[in-house]
C-alpha cells in the first residue's frame, strides 16, 4: 500500500505541473495574438495615414494655387483659357497660347518617342540576347537619371545650332509646302523643345512597356508559334495586340511627363507666348512660362495669372495620370482582387 501511494505521488506531481505548463503556453499565446493583432491595427494605420498624407498634400497644393489664383479667376474668369493675349505692361493675360504650345510640344513628343520606345521595348524582352540586354537596360535607367537642367544645357548648345544648320532646311526643303514647316528659322522652337522633351520621355516608355510585355504569358507566344506564325507574327499577334492596353497607359505616363517639364524645355523653346502654325516659330509652355516670369511678376493681378497658370498644368498633369491608372488598371484585368 505504501509502494502504491508512492508511485502515485510522482504521477500525481507529474500531472498538476503538466497542467499549469499548458496554462502558461496558452496565457504566452494569448500575449502573442494579442500583440500581433496590435501590431498588425499599428501597421495599417501607419501605411493608411502615409498614403493620405500624399492626397492631403496634392489637396493643400491645389488649394494654394487656387486662392493665389482668386484675382485672375475674379477679373477674366473662363477667358483667361480661351484668350490669346499675354501682355504683362497692360495686365492682360490668357493662357491659350502657352496651353497650345504645352500641348504642340507634347504631341511631338509622343510622335518622336512612342515608336522609338516601342521599338526598343521589343527588341529587349523578344530578340535581344542575354548579353546584351541588361547593358542596353542599364543605358536606357541612365538616360533616365540625367536632370533636365543638363538635358537642357545640351539641346541649347548642341542640338539646336546642329538643328539650325542641318535638319531644319532639309526639312523645309522637302516639306516646305506644309504651313508646319514654312516661315523664319531662329534655332530655339517648338519643334526643338519636342525633341528634347521625347529625349526625356523615351526611357519612362520604354521600362514600363517592357515590364507589360513581359508580363505576356509564354502560352501566347507557344500558341502561336504552334499554328505556324513567324517571330514577327507572333510579336504582333501575341504580343503587341495582349499588351496594347498596358502599353497605351505607359504612353500617357509619358505625356504626363512630357506635359509638366520645365527646365530643358525652357531652354530650347524660345519663351515668346504666340500661337502660329509653324514649327520653327518659337513658343512657350505652361511650366515654362511659370519658370520665366515668376520672379519677374510685379503686381498682384500677374502673380495671380501665374498661379492660375500653375493650377491649370496641376489638373491637367492629375487629369493624364488618373487616365493612365485607370488604362493600368483595365489591363491587369478584372480577376485581379485586393488582398484583405
Amino acid at each position: 500500500m505504501s509502494r502504491t501511494k508512492s508511485a502515485f505521488l510522482p504521477l500525481f506531481v507529474l500531472l498538476i505541473f503538466r497542467r499549469e505548463k499548458k496554462f502558461d503556453c496558452m496565457a504566452t499565446t494569448k500575449m502573442t495574438t494579442a500583440t500581433g493583432q496590435f501590431g498588425d491595427r499599428a501597421f495599417k494605420w501607419l501605411t493608411l495615414a502615409m498614403a493620405f498624407a500624399v492626397f492631403v498634400l496634392i489637396a493643400l497644393i491645389g488649394y494654394e494655387l487656387a486662392s493665389g489664383s482668386h484675382l485672375a479667376m475674379q477679373k477674366f474668369g473662363w477667358r483667361f483659357l480661351i484668350s490669346s493675349d499675354w501682355d504683362p505692361v497692360n495686365d492682360i493675360y490668357g493662357a491659350l497660347p502657352v496651353i497650345f504650345g504645352t500641348v504642340v510640344s507634347s504631341l511631338i513628343a509622343l510622335i518622336i518617342a512612342v515608336p522609338i520606345s516601342v521599338a526598343t521595348a521589343v527588341y529587349l524582352t523578344e530578340l535581344a540576347p542575354l548579353w546584351l540586354r541588361q547593358p542596353l537596360i542599364m543605358f536606357i535607367e541612365l538616360l533616365a537619371a540625367i536632370p533636365s537642367v543638363i538635358l537642357g544645357f545640351w539641346g541649347l548648345s548642341v542640338m539646336v545650332p546642329w538643328l539650325h544648320a542641318h535638319l531644319f532646311p532639309a526639312m523645309r526643303g522637302t516639306l516646305g509646302f506644309l504651313p508646319l514647316f514654312k516661315g523664319p528659322d531662329y534655332g530655339p522652337c517648338i519643334l526643338a523643345a519636342g525633341m528634347i522633351l521625347a529625349i526625356m520621355i523615351v526611357p519612362i516608355i520604354t521600362s514600363v512597356s517592357r515590364e507589360i510585355l513581359r508580363s505576356v504569358p509564354g502560352l501566347q507566344r507557344e500558341a502561336a508559334y504552334a499554328l505556324g506564325a513567324t517571330r514577327w507574327e507572333v510579336t504582333r499577334i501575341a504580343v503587341l495586340s495582349y499588351a496594347k492596353k498596358g502599353i497605351f497607359g505607359a504612353v500617357i505616363l509619358g505625356l504626363g511627363r512630357a506635359l509638366g517639364e520645365t527646365m530643358a524645355v525652357t531652354l530650347v523653346i524660345g519663351n515668346i507666348a504666340q500661337i502660329v502654325p509653324s514649327l520653327f516659330s518659337p513658343g512657350a509652355t505652361l511650366a515654362s512660362t511659370i519658370a520665366n516670369e515668376f520672379t519677374e511678376a510685379t503686381g498682384d493681378l500677374y502673380y495671380s495669372a501665374l498661379f492660375e497658370l500653375g493650377l491649370v498644368l496641376l489638373g491637367v498633369t492629375l487629369v493624364v495620370n488618373i487616365f493612365a491608372q485607370l488604362l493600368l488598371k483595365t489591363f491587369a484585368g478584372p480577376s485581379v482582387k485586393p488582398q484583405n
